[in-house]
């Protein structure tokens, strides 16, 4: 398993990103959002160490059944993943997360009672942890090129028609029992909350599409709201 802990600046993170995430893909907020965004963020950079992990197993597609077996585990990963993994020779299982650190700020926000804070904070996690997340994969890009394959987007248990629950069957597939110090609560939620996890499709016959808002279900997304 390859892990790896970031900095904060690794993740470039823009202000227009974190503006998206809090709604204003069609407006430009005021002086004093971006005033109180950029004082959440100074706040965030000094506390977050992100980090990521992945490994490669091996797995069997079944289309008839739309699920991925691997080993003893069979995931029912729904149609929609299935279609999109088709042709991959092997799979990498991924962790990525915000941090203990970030999770124990937004604690500290709460306990404050500043809510426009607490929502600004919010969204910067959201951006940490899916800028961890296209780390890992740039990672994952160096680490099978000399295999000669590609990879396909991520997928996620909870999206496209992965049920959150299947996350109890992914999590003891990691060689670390809390990858990147993720832990599970009894309902499949992950603590740090700011945290992703999932599966990606590696082979020579595979691909990354730059646009899959149309795949997926969950309309609560930003970058849904912003792409219209």
């Amino acid at each position: 398993m390859l892990e790896k802990e970031l900095s904060f600046a690794d993740l470039s993170i823009s202000l227009s990103e974190l503006y998206e995430a809090m709604g204003y893909a069609d407006a430009v907020p005021d002086e004093a959002v971006e005033k109180e965004v950029r004082g959440v963020l100074g706040r965030v950079e000094a506390v977050t160490s992100p980090r990521f992990c992945f490994f490669i197993s091996g797995g069997e597609l079944d289309e008839s059944k739309d699920s991925l077996s691997v080993g003893d585990t069979c995931f029912s990963i729904g149609k929609i993943i299935t279609r999109q993994l088709r042709g991959s020779e092997s799979f990498a299982f991924f962790a990525a997360t915000a941090g203990t650190g970030f999770e124990r700020f937004q604690h500290t926000l709460q306990q404050e009672g500043d809510m426009v804070k607490v929502y600004i904070a919010d969204a910067i996690g959201s951006v940490i942890a899916e800028k961890t997340a296209d780390c890992m994969e740039i990672a994952l890009d160096e680490y099978i090129r000399d295999r000669g394959w590609r990879h396909t987007n991520r997928f996620s248990p909870g999206y496209c028609g992965w049920h959150v629950s299947e996350q109890k069957k992914l999590f003891p597939l990691f060689p670390s029992a809390e990858p990147c110090g993720i832990r599970l609560t009894d309902s499949g939620l992950m603590l740090p909350i700011k945290s992703v996890s999932g599966v990606i499709g590696l082979g020579d016959g595979v691909r990354k599409l730059e646009y899959t808002c149309g795949l997926c279900t969950y309309d609560r997304c930003y970058r849904r709201k912003q792409r219209g």
